[in-house]
């Protein structure tokens, strides 16, 4: 099918789609609790005589079944989860969130959009379409154990027999009409740890009858820093950050614990443990030295985005066929953040792609999470006619 018929069918969808991303924008519901906007999913599919499975409690399946004969199941992934946030920005104040504390600073809306977008291309190319189309509108991307992780665990993708699965984020450093891929590794592992260091509390005037937790936390924090320079292979990419450091209640009072917050970032199993067993030692060290105690908790999180060369190809050379070469960047290194998109490629071939979404004059250069984020719609023209183009490119070349 020509790349052409994609692009006008996005053109022709796109005020709808920066509609419906408004609506989701002012109206966003936290990891887990997306009911209304499952709802609204749904109405939108019905309205397309789409078939809705409902796998979970909150998020949808839209099913198309081709026009044309085959068994090939192709699979494309949104997620519409919103985060806890606070969101600023006059730019948006057409469609700021009415939410207190929850905003989609991180783009789900979009992607929620441009998923209906596709939506809306597909069911219209229906009778060329051969097999089965799966929309998967995924719940809770933002919260541990992750949506796309319970779904896969109900088995519902794998009884569909999926073949290939893509995905998408929308991304502020490249501008609409672009996209960012990467074959093998595009973004690590987000695991998270809790320590709490515990002292003894005393008199800020009297030290030598205390146990300081907060001299502990200062040297755990400073040594964990050497994790990476020291015990990673340089080659290997990894982080460690400490996010959050509380304790203590006033100028003059040493307090008895303080807790820490942080994430480990890494692309292995064996290079995560190693860093947890370290972070590990590191707390049991300084504590004991200084009289103290610690608890500590390491979660794993979502395994790393690991792209599937043949599918990674398939999204190049649509893209290439849309919007021109000069618009598929390919990334030398990947990209530290994580995704639970990961889940899917632990069972099925997949790719995931960023979907540039950033220019200055309309104010949607912010860094994901940020209170200010915001994306330039006008990326739903290159992401909606791109999905609905994979579902025709060939699977398991």
């Amino acid at each position: 099918m020509e790349a052409r018929t994609f692009t006008e069918k996005a053109e022709a969808h796109h005020d709808e789609m920066v509609e419906i991303r408004r609506h989701l924008h002012r109206n966003p519901e936290l990891s887990f609790q997306e009911h209304e906007t499952t709802q609204f999913i749904i109405d939108k599919l019905k309205a397309l005589d789409i078939q809705v499975d409902r796998p979970l409690d909150t998020g949808c399946v839209g099913i198309i079944e081709g026009g044309k004969p085959g068994n090939r199941v192709v699979a494309l992934r949104a997620d519409i989860d919103a985060l806890p946030i606070a969101e600023e920005g006059e730019h948006k104040q057409d469609f700021l969130s009415q939410n207190e504390g929850v905003a989609h600073c991180c783009g789900h809306d979009g992607h929620t959009a441009n998923m209906l977008g596709t939506a809306q291309i597909l069911s219209e190319l229906k009778e060329e379409i051969e097999g089965t189309v799966l929309l998967i509108f995924q719940p809770a991307e933002e919260k541990l154990p992750g949506g796309g992780r319970l779904l896969c665990e109900t088995g519902y993708l794998q009884e569909k027999g999926v073949d290939v699965i893509y995905g998408l984020h929308s991304y502020p450093n490249l501008e609409p009409g672009q996209i960012a891929i990467r074959k093998g590794p595009m973004m690590a592992r987000p695991d998270e740890f809790k320590i709490e260091i515990i002292g003894k509390g005393g008199h800020a005037a009297a030290p030598h009858q205390a146990v300081d937790p907060i001299v502990m936390a200062s040297q755990v924090v400073d040594q964990i820093q050497s994790i990476v320079s020291r015990n990673v292979d340089p080659t290997e990419p990894a982080v460690v950050t400490v996010g959050k450091i509380s304790g203590g209640s006033a100028h003059n009072i040493i307090p008895e614990k303080v807790e820490m917050l942080g994430t480990v970032r890494t692309f292995g199993q064996e290079t995560a443990d190693m860093i947890r067993d370290r972070i590990e030692a590191i707390v049991k060290g300084v504590t004991e030295a200084a009289g103290g105690a610690y608890t500590f908790d390491f979660d794993y999180g979502y395994p790393a985005v690991i792209n599937t060369d043949w599918a990674t190809e398939n999204v190049i050379n649509s893209a290439s066929q849309l919007r021109g070469d000069e618009n598929v960047k390919l990334l030398d290194n990947p990209i530290m953040a994580g995704e639970d998109f990961a889940f899917y490629q632990q069972e099925f071939p997949g790719a995931f792609f960023f979907l540039g979404s950033g220019r200055k004059e309309t104010g949607s250069t912010y860094s994901w999470h940020h209170s200010q984020y915001n994306i330039d719609e006008e990326c739903f023209k290159t992401g909606a006619s791109l999905m609905a183009s994979l579902v025709f490119q060939n699977i398991g070349k």
